[in-house]
């Protein structure tokens, strides 16, 4: 493959991947619906455009990773979007967690259009995006996600396509069925832990090599110690992706008891002004449940 990709959407994550494709040598073009927002990137190589049709536009790739799937479907579907405005031959990303539906859609269209699809959700946070070191979990054209695994290998450490069109969605949806239940866990350990008087900090030390250790152990839970609640992963989009796991679920006559009552409680926390934070503010929420400190 040749090296120059589109990037759409310079958020938290996107930010991350895009410094990762410039150090490995690839040329981006980026676009992001409050361009100042990208502005950043200019000083690592990335140049910054006003339009999508500017950014998908004599590319090799195109790389989106947006909100939600509205904001998907507006991007890829409409008269003037990504699958209209590529050039023929070009392979379409998505990397949004968005509908196994929706992927499927795009990618019929994409293929009538001459492109190339692929829906490529990514699980590990700010940290991976930043690190290089996301799960990248595929669903598409087998030929164009073998051609795009140096881009992958730039951004993610563990690669894997799991079948066609929407199946990249289906398995990014259960691995937040798995996340759910680790946060609601070590933020129950959290609040254990402080009230029975351990330290914390030491009790996470110890634990995150054995059975207990888990990604929202090691990488969360230290926030929530500094009393940091800043977003890695905003809490209105992980209620987006268990919403969206839960419909899937239910398409597919499967009860999930413990997510819809993780939802629940984001839904509660979103509620009390913490849409915005980070995933690991769930504390928070169970902290003013229970009443227990956080520090002596």
């Amino acid at each position: 493959m040749t090296k120059t990709i589109g990037f759409i959407g310079l958020g938290v994550m996107g930010q991350g991947m895009v410094r990762n494709l410039l150090k490995a040598g690839f040329s981006v073009k980026g676009y992001n619906r409050t361009k100042e927002k990208g502005m950043p990137l200019e000083q690592d190589g990335a140049v910054i455009v006003d339009t999508i049709q500017e950014a998908v536009t004599d590319v090799d790739v195109v790389i989106s990773i947006v909100g939600y799937p509205q904001d998907v479907e507006q991007i890829y579907l409409a008269d003037d979007g990504i699958l209209a405005s590529a050039n023929p031959g070009t392979i379409v990303i998505d990397m949004t967690t968005s509908s196994p539906a929706l992927a499927i859609r795009i990618a019929e269209q994409a293929a009538q259009n001459g492109l190339s699809a692929l829906d490529a959700p990514v699980t590990g946070g700010d940290l991976g995006a930043k690190n290089g070191t996301l799960a990248i979990l595929a669903g598409g054209d087998e030929k164009a996600f073998n051609t795009v695994q140096p881009l992958f290998e730039a951004i993610g450490k563990s690669i894997a396509r799991f079948g066609g069109p929407g199946q990249g969605q289906s398995a990014k949806l259960a691995n937040q069925i798995a996340i759910a239940g680790s946060m609601i866990g070590t933020a129950e350990m959290l609040l254990f832990v402080t009230k029975s008087g351990i330290d914390p900090t030491q009790f996470v030390e110890t634990i995150k090599s054995g059975s207990a250790g888990s990604w929202s152990l090691e990488n969360l839970i230290p926030r929530v110690i500094a009393e940091n609640y800043s977003p890695g992963f905003f809490v209105k989009h992980f209620i987006k992706d268990m919403n969206l796991a839960l419909e899937r679920a239910e398409e597919m006559g499967i009860a999930t008891p413990g997510l819809a009552l993780v939802k629940d409680l984001y839904d509660e926390l979103a509620a009390s002004g913490h849409a915005e934070s980070g995933t690991q503010a769930l504390y928070l929420l169970l902290k003013e449940k229970n009443t227990v400190p956080l520090k002596d």
